[in-house]
């Protein structure tokens, strides 16, 4: 068995669901020590411990065990796309597929003339974002900088400052992030 490929399937499904070492701990009896050696592939655990991890996971064992096939592809069809409501009149679909250990969103976003969609905190270091206007005009802060883009045009901007999404145009404005986040955060522009 390749430890080092079992420790990231465990660790995956552990950062997927936004539970510590500890919550892990805490829901299967296993001690942080172990489950953080598993993790690393400094360990083999028996199959009894595994058990364990897989039920304070919420997984089957058999997930841990062996990477299928089909979880290679992951299909998300439109009628799945969930759609988020925010105040202000603004509503964002969230278009990626929820692919355990991959910290990659992509999200489309629609703010109606004069919405600011408000203020997005730093990812960790290391983050990165994309943004094409689809339509509209956005106009993007970040810190204290503030870039105006038109329909078609694209910005990459490293995603460890504090941002904000806002349209002061006079039509809807329409927008796609695609983001590599090093750490999950509540919600997305």
């Amino acid at each position: 068995m390749d430890l080092i490929a079992l420790g990231r399937r465990v660790q995956a499904a552990r950062l997927d669901r936004g539970l510590t070492l500890q919550d892990v701990a805490a829901a299967s009896g296993v001690s942080v020590s172990m489950l953080s050696s598993v993790e690393r592939g400094a360990k083999a655990p028996t199959v009894v411990v595994l058990d364990r991890v897989a039920s304070g996971l919420g997984v089957p064992l058999a997930r841990l065990l062996a990477e299928s096939d089909a979880d290679r592809v992951v299909v998300r069809r439109r009628a799945e796309h969930e759609v988020v409501h925010e105040a202000g009149g603004w509503a964002r679909t969230i278009l990626t597929p929820v692919v355990p250990g991959v910290n990659f969103e992509w999200v489309r976003t629609t703010l109606p003339s004069g919405c600011d969609a408000g203020a997005f905190p730093a990812y960790a270091a290391g983050s990165h974002e994309f943004v094409v206007v689809d339509a509209g005009e956005l106009t993007l802060t970040l810190d204290a900088r503030e870039v105006v883009l038109g329909a078609g045009d694209v910005v990459y901007f490293a995603a460890d400052v504090a941002h904000r999404y806002a349209n002061r145009g006079a039509v809807d404005c329409s927008y796609q992030v695609a983001a590599l986040i090093m750490r999950s955060r509540g919600r997305r522009g």
